[in-house]
């Protein structure tokens, strides 16, 4: 099979291009680079450096389908910049949805986002649980997720939307690099790294057991794995919704103190006032995702995907 997959030179893109490759897929990528690198790119692919607004030059009938994670995705950024996020997210997305019916491509994995819950009325989370995003990120993706729905009733798109919760831990060469970072366990490991001199905990009087806010962690190899079953799963005229999580969680300071194991170094904290927006707990059901994909996270254990983090900072840190 031969698959495009925008944003493939990004965090989870790369390793799912990766797995394609790996199960014997042909793949293309697609990135402008904005935020993604070049040598995130897994050996094998095709690169296109290009937007995906410009799809329709490189899509065509040869195609089997499109994973499409091309997203801007600071939550903050995109409080103060929302027309980024809409014109990107939703004006690309809108554009390369065309570029899929033109070409007869009709087969599309979505990387959705558990921010389009917003604060949630239940844990752990369901998809039918209300959607209501805190953030013009969040809002951005639930608009796609709309948009994939009416082009799956109307045109017999196949459709899967994967809606992640923290994506965390390496796969070999490709793991977790954003600038600006804001993703608690690299910026945990950069402090181990000595690259900042503490890790600021944001509100440490929440309702949880230790105070700090609790989410849960996914491996991103696992998250990979729901891809590749996503694209087996999807069904002409359906668009699927499954959540992608562990279903349990774990606070701030419980990955503080298991990067402290994992690393050998000590962890310094300075507590900061609560976020505006951060919810106690976001823990997914991800109940869909194992009854209709078949999926079951394999590599659940904190330490492990820590550990694999860690390994792949250092290994960046040493090419330079």
């Amino acid at each position: 099979m031969k698959y495009l997959v925008t944003g493939g030179a990004g965090y989870v893109g790369s390793v799912v291009a990766q797995h394609l490759l790996e199960a014997g897929h042909e793949v293309t990528v697609l990135d402008n680079l904005s935020t993604g690198f070049r040598e995130g790119v897994p050996a094998g692919a095709v690169f296109v450096e290009g937007d995906i607004r410009d799809a329709a030059k490189w899509l065509d009938p040869s195609f089997d389908g499109v994973l499409h994670f091309a997203a801007f995705s600071q939550v903050g950024e995109s409080v103060v910049k929302p027309e980024k996020y809409w014109d990107n997210n939703v004006g690309g997305t809108l554009a390369l949805l065309a570029a899929m019916r033109e070409a007869g491509v009709r087969k599309l994995v979505f990387s959705s986002t558990a921010a389009t819950y917003g604060e949630p009325e239940q844990v752990p989370i369901p998809e039918n649980a209300p959607t209501k995003p805190t953030s013009p990120y969040g809002a951005s993706k639930l608009a796609v997720d709309h948009m994939i729905t009416g082009q799956a009733v109307a045109h017999g798109l196949a459709a899967v939307s994967l809606r992640y919760f923290n994506v965390a831990g390496a796969y070999g060469a490709y793991g977790e690099r954003h600038d600006p970072e804001s993703h608690l366990i690299p910026l945990v490991l950069q402090v181990a790294q000595g690259r900042r001199d503490a890790i600021s905990v944001y509100g440490d009087d929440y309702p949880t057991p230790d105070g700090t806010c609790v989410r849960d962690y996914i491996h991103v190899a696992d998250l990979a794995d729901a891809h590749l079953l996503a694209l087996r799963a999807a069904a002409p005229g359906e668009h699927l919704i499954c959540n992608l999580g562990n279903g349990n969680g774990f606070s701030v300071r419980q990955v503080i103190e298991t990067v402290r194991e994992v690393t050998g170094h000590p962890i310094p904290e300075v507590v900061a006032p609560r976020r505006g927006g951060d919810p106690a707990v976001l823990v997914a059901s991800a109940d869909t995702a194992r009854e209709r994909l078949g999926w079951n996270p394999a590599r659940a254990d904190l330490a492990g995907i820590v550990a694999d983090a860690w390994e792949f900072t250092q290994r960046i840190a040493k090419e330079h």
